[in-house]
C-alpha cells in the first residue's frame, strides 16, 4: 500500500497546539472521534492526520462526505449490496465499511445522515458487523470510526433530528476545532504556506496593508477559502500581492475597524495594560496611513485629521519618526 503523503497542519495558536496534543493522544488509541467545526477548519485534515500516526497508518483510510452522498444511494454505499437488491444493482459492491477493514472510516457531515441509516449505521457499530442491502449473511469488521459534524449534535439530539443513542457511540472523544477568525494570528502562515504551494518557482511576498486585511477578515469559509484566494492571488500576482488585488469583501472594510481586528495581540493579550493597548492600536494606525500614503507625512496628517507638527510628535512618540516627508 502506498504510504499516505505528508501532513501539514499550519498553525502557531495556543489553542490549536493544545488541540493537536489531544489529538496525538487520542490517536495512539482505537477509540471513535467526533470532530466538531465549521465548514472548512480543517476537520478532513485532522482525520488524516489521527489516522496516518494511529496504529492504523498503514491499513486502509476511507473516507466519505456524507451531505454530497443522495440519501436513498447512503445505505448501499455505507454497507454495500447484493447483486440484484435493486434495479441498478447490476454486480454486487462491497460498502465502505467492508472496504475500512482493518483501517479506519471518516464520516464527514454525519450531522446529515438521514435517520432511517442512522439507526443502521449504530446496528453496525454496536455489532461490528455488516450486511450488504438485499443480503443474508454478515461480515466482520474491525473499524477505527471518526466522524465530523458541521452542527451542534447535541442540538440535533434535543431536537430529534439525531438519534442520542448514535451521539453517544461516536462521541467517545470529542474535538472541537476553533474557526479561523478566532486565531488570527494563524492566518500569515497559512498564506505563505499556501503561496509556496501554488507558486513554488516564484517569489510572491504580500503587503504590509494586504496582510492587515487578510488577518482582519472574518472568513466564514474558514482554511477552505483561504486557501482558495491564496490559489488565485497566486495565479495572478506580479511579485508581491497588494491591498487592490484582494477580493472586495476583504478589503473594503472601514480601515479604522480592520486595523483594530488586526490587531490580535491587543485584543487577547491579557498581561497588556490599557495604555498598552492604546499605544499598539494607535502605532498600527500611523503605520497604516503613511503606507497608504506612501511615506508622504503631509498627506498622512491629512487622511488621519492630524496637523502636520501632531503627526509628527506621535511618529516620534512611537519610534516611526525615520524618513523625509
Amino acid at each position: 500500500m502506498n504510504p499516505l503523503p505528508s501532513i501539514a497542519i499550519v498553525t502557531q495558536s495556543d489553542a490549536m497546539r493544545a488541540i493537536l496534543a489531544r489529538v496525538d493522544t487520542i490517536a495512539r488509541s482505537d477509540t471513535s472521534v467526533l470532530l466538531v467545526g465549521e465548514t472548512g477548519v480543517g476537520k478532513e485534515l485532522i482525520a488524516d492526520y489521527i489516522h496516518r500516526v494511529s496504529p492504523r497508518g498503514d491499513r486502509p483510510f476511507v473516507k466519505i462526505a456524507l451531505s454530497a452522498m443522495p440519501h436513498d444511494l447512503l445505505e448501499s454505499e455505507l454497507f454495500g449490496h447484493e447483486r440484484g437488491a435493486f434495479t441498478s444493482a447490476l454486480t454486487e459492491k462491497k460498502g465502505l465499511f467492508e472496504l475500512a477493514h482493518t483501517g479506519t472510516l471518516f464520516l464527514d457531515d454525519i450531522d446529515d445522515v438521514p435517520q432511517g441509516v442512522q439507526a443502521k449505521l449504530l446496528r453496525v457499530l454496536e455489532s461490528r458487523q455488516v450486511m450488504r442491502v438485499g443480503g443474508t449473511a454478515t461480515f466482520p469488521i474491525d473499524v477505527r470510526l471518526i466522524s465530523a459534524s458541521k452542527a451542534d449534535l447535541r442540538e440535533l439530539v434535543r431536537r430529534g433530528l439525531f438519534r442520542s443513542d448514535l451521539y453517544y457511540r461516536i462521541n467517545v472523544c470529542p474535538v472541537g476545532i476553533p474557526p479561523l477568525r478566532e486565531r488570527r494570528g494563524d492566518v500569515p502562515l497559512l498564506v505563505e504556506h499556501f503561496l509556496r504551494r501554488y507558486a513554488p518557482d516564484r517569489r510572491v511576498t504580500v503587503a504590509p496593508e494586504a496582510e492587515r486585511a487578510l488577518v482582519s477578515y472574518d472568513w466564514p469559509g474558514n482554511i477552505r477559502e483561504l486557501r482558495n484566494i491564496v490559489q488565485r492571488l497566486a495565479l495572478f500576482a506580479d511579485g508581491q500581492i497588494t491591498l487592490r488585488d484582494l477580493p472586495p469583501e476583504i478589503h473594503d472594510g472601514h480601515p479604522v475597524e480592520l486595523l483594530v481586528k488586526a490587531c490580535a495581540r491587543c485584543m487577547v493579550d491579557e498581561a497588556m495594560s490599557y495604555t498598552d493597548v492604546v499605544a499598539c492600536l494607535e502605532t498600527n494606525l500611523l503605520r497604516h496611513a503613511l503606507a497608504e500614503a506612501s511615506g508622504n507625512r503631509t498627506q498622512a496628517a491629512r487622511q488621519l485629521g492630524l496637523s502636520l507638527s501632531t503627526l509628527r510628535d506621535k511618529l516620534k512618540k512611537h519610534g516611526l519618526d525615520a524618513g523625509a516627508d
